[in-house]
């Protein structure tokens, strides 16, 4: 693969026939009114063109918290449009199927009242396929008069199943005072009688207001809930968030982060049941990414796609939208990813270091480690003895007590073949290992080196005539470096599960010209400076990041469109593919 990169003009200039599409005729007419309006604003209405995606690259959108905040909202509203329900109902109804609309409108469509128990909506006996959220029911003191008793109407839900009408105290679509009632109520939580106010869902199990305050409250802050159904044992009805918000909850002036921390774990829910959607993994980061095109499993075996977040940071957020891995693992998908990590992670290589240096009793199987001495062993734990190097019983050694001369018996090939094979794979691992650690070690040594990088360019500034912008083509050179030694990083996990033949000689060779352009820019980045040739290190310098971005941009581009054309074979089975 080539490796030069020259640029022509040539690809920047109009030809004639461009030229003349673009330019008026000799002897036309003058120009119209609407062509004199846009050549007077300039280009103010040219539309720049869109650069091209490139084949490694996934088209997502960063969506801050109010614009998710819409996104929900406008689920809720289309439920609400579709059942002629109100927003407490519909939200529910959502939370209830994990925001999937077409599962929820399915269901619902076909049982309306089951759909409704199940989401904590109404209660098994009188579940009302028109009725909204559980409604707010308050007892006050004696003197509440009777006569504010109001009895709601009830709505008919379009395009539900009709359902026999339910009793006056089935949930209703407004909030309901209760009767007032001669004797004093006494909370069944925590035994007042001195409290006022009352509060119940369409249970009508009814609490005072200080409790549901204490049960809501830490439901919320301390187990991070925010579904919260009755208190009353064995009930299934779950608070709305109208309740929650307006009764429930002290004032937002008492207690404005048990509201926040709500509102936060409804947007949380939200956002893990829609595949399309996934928060930013890095601290504090509040910026949520789309990305429809890497929302399902079978799209992840053909392409990483690496997203980043809308924060204004340095470095960017950048992470895999497809996988737990909070870092760009380009170029190899996630299913490989995971395998590579947890292969480094367990105690498998454990196991082929003992394979290496351990032999078993060839009776109770014990692993015994042969730590010096003859080849004479005796198993501590059966006491058999047998010859380390062909495994065979000692007794039939005869009289070569200390030297085994039955090599080429079946016994001992086949307890070298054992060995050589188990040798073999534990140093083809480390081969991929050391090197994958080596670009991981470096990387994460990147502070380092930009803080030498900025003691140089400080020095070029005192010792020639550029100024700090012109000097910023070292702290340039150091992000390149960063980012192809994460890239050679991940392509050494990718070519350890890689099945042998021509496609992964190839990539091989992509790795190691990439490799190869790295550290000669490495070094060069880290030799002395020479005051009287700056001018030829800064041209030096900028010619070699040119050329390892491009180096690094070919890797990606050749892996990418490998995935999409299917032509990558794996060694071991790996999830997705047949």
């Amino acid at each position: 693969m080539s490796s030069d990169y020259e640029y022509s003009d040539d690809e920047y200039l109009y030809d004639d026939d461009d030229e003349d599409m673009l330019s008026p005729q000799d002897g036309s007419a003058a120009s119209s009114d609407d062509d004199m309006a846009m050549d007077t604003f300039g280009d103010d209405f040219k539309v720049p063109p869109r650069e091209k995606r490139k084949s490694y690259e996934v088209d997502h959108d960063s969506l801050s918290h109010d614009a998710v905040k819409k996104l929900m909202a406008a689920d809720v509203d289309h439920i609400a449009g579709i059942f002629g329900v109100d927003a407490n109902t519909a939200e529910l109804l959502l939370h209830h199927l994990a925001w999937n609309k077409e599962r929820l409108i399915e269901k619902y469509m076909d049982n309306a009242s089951a759909v409704s128990v199940a989401a904590g909506i109404s209660l098994p006996s009188r579940a009302s396929p028109s009725s909204s959220a559980a409604p707010i029911r308050y007892q006050g003191s004696s003197t509440r008069s009777s006569a504010a008793t109001r009895r709601p109407a009830r709505q008919q839900t379009p395009g539900a199943r009709s359902l026999p009408p339910s009793s006056p105290s089935s949930n209703d679509a407004v909030l309901t005072p209760a009767l007032a009632k001669q004797e004093r109520f006494v909370c069944p939580i925590c035994f007042d009688d001195s409290q006022t106010r009352f509060l119940s869902l369409s249970c009508e199990h009814q609490f005072c207001a200080e409790c549901w305050n204490a049960y809501v409250t830490g439901k919320i802050r301390e187990e991070g809930e925010h579904a919260i159904r009755c208190m009353a044992e064995g009930c299934a009805l779950v608070a709305p968030r109208t309740f929650v918000l307006r009764d429930a909850l002290p004032a937002p002036s008492e207690d404005k982060g048990t509201r926040e921390r709500y509102e936060e774990l409804q947007l949380r829910h939200f956002v893990a049941s829609t595949a399309s959607l996934k928060y930013c993994p890095y601290p504090s980061c509040t910026y949520t990414v789309s990305c429809p095109a890497a929302s399902t499993k079978s799209s992840l075996i053909s392409m990483v796609p690496t997203v980043t977040c809308g924060a204004n940071a340095t470095p960017a957020h950048k992470f895999c939208f497809g996988c737990a891995i909070e870092s760009d693992h380009r170029p190899v998908i996630c299913p490989v990813a995971r395998m590579w990590l947890q292969k480094c992670e367990d105690d498998s290589e454990t196991a082929n270091w003992i394979k290496s240096n351990t032999k078993e009793c060839s009776k109770c199987q014990s692993t015994i480690e042969k730590n010096g001495g003859c080849n004479h062993m005796t198993c501590k734990k059966c006491k058999h003895e047998f010859c380390w190097v062909c495994m065979g019983p000692w007794s039939e050694h005869g009289s070569a007590w200390y030297s085994c001369n039955r090599y080429d018996e079946k016994a001992g090939v086949d307890a070298r073949d054992a060995q050589s094979k188990s040798r073999a794979s534990l140093e083809r691992y480390l081969h991929y290992y050391n090197r994958w650690a080596n670009h991981e070690q470096s990387a994460k040594l990147s502070v380092e080196l930009y803080s030498k990088t900025e003691k140089k360019m400080e020095e070029m500034q005192l010792t020639s005539e550029l100024t700090w912008i012109e000097v910023q083509f070292m702290r340039k050179a150091v992000d390149e470096v960063e980012k192809c030694r994460m890239t050679l990083k991940w392509t050494y996990a990718m070519a350890y599960y890689l099945d042998k033949g021509n496609e992964k000689e190839l990539f091989e060779d992509n790795q190691r010209d990439l490799e190869r352009a790295v550290e000669d820019l490495s070094e060069l980045l880290e030799s002395p400076i020479d005051p009287e040739a700056i001018s030829m290190l800064r041209q030096k310098v900028t010619d070699r990041t040119v050329y390892v971005s491009k180096r690094n941009e070919i890797m990606l581009e050749d892996t990418a469109t490998g995935f999409q054309e299917g032509r990558w074979k794996w060694n071991v089975p790996v999830e997705g593919f047949d």
